[in-house]
């Protein structure tokens, strides 16, 4: 009888899983008009500000799912330690990189912290944070959530909910699995409304920039 990873970890709370973050990073970037990957962000990129945030965090590891301009991107993470996936069906939209990235994880992984590749601003703190009480809580579902609303990124147990992404439409996304089981969900409260915001057009990246200026100011 296999086991469910809801009742392993009853039973062997000293057990660590083994998280791995999934960077969702293929998109077209249509109306941002440019890779918004590669767009700089303080000393780095948008991406690399995003990859070493995560390699800051107790993670198992981190695989990055690439689609559009795939070359420039993975060259630009040359040096970090991460693994990348290429997602052929990237022009198909964001799920098809969840599909892509969970087809290329380590039989070994336990759970996926999805991540948006745009979100550069993402706090390790958040981070720690959903990682924790994914670890404390035996829910199958994490999501952080600010002043009332659901961001990102979402942390998801594999062992109860891979084949009902498999299951899924691209269509639709994540959306009826981050609905559909509200006793197995953890929203979790985060003092960070950076988790609803993501780089999209040029409007919100110049809104960005200026977010980070200040911040190195105060």
């Amino acid at each position: 009888m296999l086991l469910s990873s809801h009742w392993l970890m009853a039973i062997l709370p000293c057990m660590t899983p083994f998280i791995y973050a999934m960077v969702l990073a293929a998109g077209l970037s249509r109306r941002m008009g440019a890779p918004k990957q590669l767009l700089s962000f303080g000393n780095q990129t948008v991406l690399q500000s995003v990859v070493d945030t995560l390699l800051g965090v107790d993670l198992s590891g981190v695989l990055v799912v690439l689609g559009h301009e795939a070359e420039r991107v993975q060259k630009s993470l040359t040096g970090r330690h991460v693994f990348c996936c290429l997602n052929d069906a990237y022009q198909t939209g964001m799920f098809s990189s969840v599909l892509c990235g969970l087809r290329h994880l380590p039989p070994s992984a336990d759970a996926a912290l999805i991540v948006l590749c745009d979100q550069p601003q993402i706090s390790a703190d958040v981070i720690k944070s959903v990682i924790d009480a994914y670890k404390t809580s035996q829910k199958g579902l994490v999501i952080p959530v600010w002043n009332g609303k659901r961001g990102h990124p979402v942390l998801i147990d594999l062992h109860r909910y891979r084949r009902v992404i498999e299951t899924l439409s691209g269509e639709v996304g994540l959306k009826p699995l981050m609905r559909g089981y509200p006793e197995d969900t953890l929203e979790i409260g985060v003092d960070d409304a950076g988790i609803l915001r993501d780089i999209d057009t040029p409007e919100d990246y110049r809104q960005e920039l200026e977010r980070q200026q200040k911040a190195h100011e105060s």
